[in-house]
């Protein structure tokens, strides 16, 4: 396909959208003719535009619009005839400036011309671009409006979603730590899947400048391993299980120290054990739960 100007590329794409006057629609009719390269350049902006046409329907004018056309024909003047004045003799130097000024004028034109082509041309893609957009928008929110070969195809796709199933309850257990038999001092709740333990205060009170300290007393371990001072609320919460195995956990004897205020300094016990408790199974696993009765 042979590369073509500016020119011709304007006006074919005028000639598509029916804005050139007769003159040039008769130059582009002639190239058309002559040459099928140019036939296929305007054919493809008249396709490029044709969706336009698809978006727009027809109107008709009312009747009084015909009637004030028809007037205004009626009443207006006939254009008068331009009559240029007759070129004066070649050989004078006004003919030169004369030459000078119409090559100029002509120029003019020329430019003239083409920047409105560009102009039309940029404002017409305005067009397309915006009728594109409300065709999208169209589509998305209101495809109803549209003729049916403009509507955008339903789509079905099947999703499968998969609901998470609840989570098994885990084995709670519980030692009362006492002394003696007497009234509980501290409740100890234990979360099997966590190892994360809660101490309730029931009945004890600390000494002025003390602290009470939990520890677990095992015969797996050398010496008994410190669980953290209780505080002075109602609850005291802390995971310092989650370093022992399940078996440790569950056949540990659990006492409680009064240490100095802050807990022991060196880790180890400095009191013989004023309350002490065992584990019991509260709150079966569900494993345990759902195996039959033998």
């Amino acid at each position: 396909m042979m590369a073509y100007s500016e020119d011709h590329i304007a006006l074919a794409a005028e000639y598509a959208l029916g804005t050139l006057d007769a003159d040039e629609r008769a130059q582009v009719e002639t190239m058309m003719s002559v040459d099928k390269d140019f036939t296929a350049m305007v054919e493809a902006w008249q396709h490029k535009l044709g969706v336009l046409n698809q978006m727009v329907g027809l109107v008709e004018p009312r009747p009084e619009v015909w009637e004030r056309i028809k007037a205004a024909i009626g009443h207006s003047d006939p254009q008068a005839q331009i009559v240029l004045p007759q070129a004066p003799s070649p050989v004078a130097p006004e003919f030169v400036e004369l030459a000078a000024i119409v090559a100029e004028r002509s120029n003019v034109i020329e430019m003239s011309g083409a920047a409105r082509r560009w102009r039309n041309i940029a404002s017409f893609t305005s067009a397309i671009a915006a009728a594109l957009v409300a065709l999208l928008g169209f589509q998305l929110f209101a495809p109803d409006w549209l003729p049916e070969a403009m509507r955008p195809k339903l789509r079905t796709q099947l999703v499968e979603v998969k609901v998470p199933s609840a989570a098994a309850p885990s084995a709670q257990y519980v030692a009362v730590l006492q002394q003696d038999g007497s009234s509980p001092a501290f409740i100890l709740t234990v979360d099997a899947a966590t190892k994360n333990f809660t101490v309730r205060k029931v009945g004890a009170a600390a000494e002025p400048g003390k602290s009470f300290e939990l520890w677990l007393i095992s015969d797996k371990l050398q010496r008994p391993r410190s669980l953290g001072v209780i505080g002075g609320g109602d609850f005291t919460t802390r995971p310092a299980l989650s370093s022992y195995d399940a078996d440790t956990i569950n056949a540990a004897t659990y006492a409680v120290t009064v240490e100095q205020a802050g807990g022991s300094p060196d880790g180890n016990p400095h009191s013989t054990p004023i309350f002490t408790g065992k584990l019991i199974e509260t709150v079966p696993s569900a494993a345990s739960a759902s195996s039959p009765a033998r």
